[in-house]
């Protein structure tokens, strides 16, 4: 397929890759993004494996607590006025007390709100406010003890990042310090156990390629390759992370010395895997010219 100038702008942003890298990058991989990030990492020439997930979706993510229950939403609208709106922000917040009494976001859009389906109030609200809204998803959490946070809050309880973290032990202002860890580092998952496998068999088929390109013996390589693993590990499980609140302790060890038991989190972020597609500037100004 042709490799355009934007598709090397866009490998470019997301990989720190010299112009002509980004290019030779796409053109051996046909053009395919994640795999051409893949290999500019084997190849030394990614400066970090940032993914470009373009996420300009707008809303609201709402969070609510009941006992050991917690349960987060996520609303979108198209623009970020309307996540300012009074309007569409009690409509969110009478969708998440809602969501307390179903299993999943299929069932939230069936439950009942003042004799409305939530799927019919947010066509009401399309219609009054005239923009385009979707409930996307949400996510419960049990436990003990379940502490939410909102981050870059919009109004209480909603904002742009939404955490539950439940716990056994504890008190809820530790539980705070983790929730805001994992609104600001994001974690894969909460252990190794519970990371998805074909994730860890891909980066280590990376590093091992990047160890490869050494020209080191396989022995050798085997070696490094249990190192680096343990690194990435220590990266994107929220147990092994550096706390931020005091990076000389893991997260686990922060808990153990808070006299908790993390058993659980969840992390909705406005937006977040929602590509939205841009048109050239250029391209635009020219349809509008031939209309």
């Amino acid at each position: 397929m042709a490799i355009t100038a934007a598709m090397v702008k866009e490998l470019r942003d997301s990989t720190g890759a010299g112009m002509m890298d980004a290019k030779k990058a796409l053109t051996e991989t046909e053009g395919n993004m994640d795999e051409a990030v893949d290999w500019l990492r084997t190849k030394g020439l990614a400066k970090a494996a940032k993914k470009s997930g373009r996420t300009a979706a707008e809303g609201l993510v709402a969070v609510h607590v009941d006992g050991g229950k917690g349960i987060a939403i996520e609303v979108n609208s198209e623009t970020d006025f309307v996540g300012k709106n009074a309007e569409f922000q009690e409509m969110v917040g009478k969708i998440a007390y809602a969501a307390m009494g179903v299993g999943d976001v299929d069932g939230l859009r069936a439950a009942d709100i003042g004799g409305k389906t939530v799927e019919a109030l947010i066509t009401d609200k399309i219609a009054t406010i005239g923009e385009n809204m979707a409930l996307r998803r949400m996510a419960s959490l049990e436990g003990e003890k379940v502490v939410s946070y909102v981050h870059n809050a919009a109004t209480h309880g909603m904002g742009k990042i939404g955490v539950l973290v439940a716990m056994t032990g504890g008190d809820e202002a530790f539980g705070k310090q983790v929730a805001m860890h994992i609104a600001a580092v994001n974690p894969a998952s909460l252990s190794e156990a519970d990371l998805d496998t074909a994730v860890v068999e891909k980066e280590k088929q990376v590093q091992m390629d990047i160890a490869r390109e050494s020209g080191k013996p396989e022995a050798v390589i085997e070696k490094m390759i249990i190192g680096r693993m343990k690194k990435y590990m220590s990266e994107v499980t929220l147990l092994n992370q550096s706390f931020v609140v005091n990076p000389d302790l893991t997260v686990a060890k922060a808990a153990e010395e808070a006299g908790a038991t993390i058993t659980g989190f969840a992390r909705l972020e406005v937006g977040e895997g929602i590509e939205v597609e841009k048109e050239d500037f250029a391209a635009e100004v020219a349809k509008v010219g031939q209309s």
